[in-house]
């Protein structure tokens, strides 16, 4: 979850014409308008909305810039647009813009759900612009105490948990923090102190002498960590490639001087492979490579959730010995991507693979770049896609969204595959939508066959049961004339 504040905008709020048009074109939708008057509401124009913000602003001659922006994103499908707006409400909440008159518009058109935040700086009672110091680091702690708040989310407990592995060195405690998403400084205010931070955030301060190193050995540990890794690289591949992110990186501070070198343009560059991801998913062993600007690593790190110990690579095993490193290389976006979707089996793989370089033919994707990744999509995303897939197949009228999003097609097993590029989903088509929506699939004629053979059933029931009234009539009494016949049989067979 991450929050990002829009830099302010004038009195016209072009924010809201830039979230009427996402609303116009399909891929937004209004979730909240909150502290408006009763005339402006949910059918009212964006100039309505936009003078009503003016109106409140333009009494503050010194406010400029009195727009306030804002976007909080979640990874991919991670939260849906209604948790998006609670969360929204909160963290407004929580910058103090809870009074103040907002609308809340949830966007579907990138990979990640994501929600925009519309707002005045100036404070509706008093007309004085709301406080905006340091307002991006006051945003990354109102998202904090909001996730705690709606979500149990408490990260000084997360951070207590980390500072209690045993390591044996500084450098290693870094690993580990960096790990998890936190930055070791330097205390400007004392020199022997470090600060732990967060997006920016100062989340803890601790002396050097406050660190505790551990040098003992576990060979047990040790010994059992070499056997999972032995065994396992020969059921995962252990080809190594380069996941580069060109994204740009907005701080929400001045940069900290870390104790640790690295690389300070703006490409990040970090190393993967299946290997390294199934032993953490699976056995809480995370495995970190080492390596300066875009070489090749040069050492790595095992960090062992298990047992709370952070081991030098070396002394598990040779890092030749377990990897095996290409010159392959993929863009972060795209391998956050890929290693979303639900690959269940080496036929997924592969339908996947031709999939994606068929769609994509500017990326290069090699199969050890595609990850098995056994575990379901939640029930609610898993009914979103099934909904929608059948809605896909059955009506005629599909959106452009739709067809943009869902792809039908035909793998080396003969099976026909569905795939959701929205959701990261791909799976077999039948099981998806039932065995009566997959033969109707395959034969749209089917469903007026049927109809047809219903329709001339009917009638000839109709025929038949009026020719046995008349019978019933012209007999004199109110009997099934097939019940005197099946009589007469049951007689016989007595005798």
């Amino acid at each position: 979850m991450i929050v990002k504040i829009m830099d302010p905008a004038g009195s016209s709020f072009p924010a809201v014409n830039y979230n009427d048009k996402k609303i116009d074109k399909g891929t937004g939708e209004l979730m909240l308008m909150k502290n408006f008057p009763s005339f402006i509401n949910e059918s009212s124009s964006k100039e309505q909305v936009r003078n009503y913000l003016r109106a409140i602003s333009i009494g503050n001659k010194k406010v400029l810039k009195p727009q306030f922006h804002a976007m909080i994103s979640t990874k991919f499908q991670g939260h849906s647009k209604e948790e998006l707006t609670k969360i929204a409400e909160n963290f407004m909440d929580e910058m103090k813009y809870g009074g103040q008159p907002l609308i809340v518009v949830f966007h579907k058109d990138t990979d990640n759900n994501h929600i925009h935040i519309v707002s005045t700086r100036v404070d509706k009672q008093t007309g004085k612009k709301i406080n905006d110091s340091y307002e991006k680091l006051k945003a990354q702690k109102a998202l904090s105490v909001t996730m705690e708040k709606l979500y149990a989310q408490k990260p000084e407990e997360e951070l207590e948990k980390l500072l209690n592995y045993k390591v044996s060195s500084l450098s290693q405690l870094e690993t580990l923090l960096y790990r998890n998403g936190y930055r070791i400084g330097k205390n400007t205010n004392d020199e022997n102190s470090l600060n732990i931070l967060k997006n920016g955030v100062n989340q803890k301060s601790i002396r050097g002498d406050q660190i505790v190193f551990d040098n003992s050995k576990n060979n047990k540990r040790a010994k059992q960590i070499k056997a999972i890794v032995s065994k396992y690289k020969e059921l995962y591949s252990n080809k190594v490639f380069k996941v580069e992110d060109n994204r740009k990186n907005e701080a929400v501070l001045p940069k900290e001087k870390t104790t640790e070198g690295g690389n300070d343009s703006n490409m990040k560059i970090a190393f993967e492979s299946e290997l390294q991801k199934k032993l953490k998913d699976v056995f809480g062993i995370d495995m970190v490579f080492h390596h300066t600007e875009d070489k090749n690593p040069f050492g790595y790190t095992v960090i062992d959730h298990k047992t709370g110990k952070v081991y030098k690579g070396s002394d598990i095993m040779k890092m030749n010995e377990v990897f095996e490193f290409t010159s392959d290389k993929l863009d972060k976006k795209t391998f956050e991507i890929l290693k979303d979707y639900n690959i269940r089996s080496q036929d997924t793989k592969k339908i996947l693979l031709e999939f994606f370089n068929k769609n994509n033919p500017e990326i290069e994707i090699k199969d050890f770049m595609l990850f098995e990744n056994r575990g379901k999509k939640d029930l609610e995303t898993f009914r979103k896609v099934q909904f929608e897939v059948k809605n896909f197949i059955k009506n005629q009228k599909n959106t452009n969204d739709e067809k943009k999003d869902i792809s039908i097609t035909i793998g080396e097993d003969r099976k026909l595959y569905a795939f959701h590029t929205r959701f990261h989903y791909v799976g077999e088509l039948q099981p998806l939508i039932g065995e009566k929506e997959y033969q109707k699939f395959l034969d749209p004629n089917q469903t007026n066959e049927i109809r047809i053979e219903n329709k001339e059933k009917s009638a000839l029931d109709k025929a038949v049961n009026e020719m046995l009234f008349e019978l019933m009539q012209s007999s004199g009494n109110a009997k099934d004339p097939a019940e005197n016949e099946f009589k007469k049989r049951r007689k016989k067979k007595g005798r």
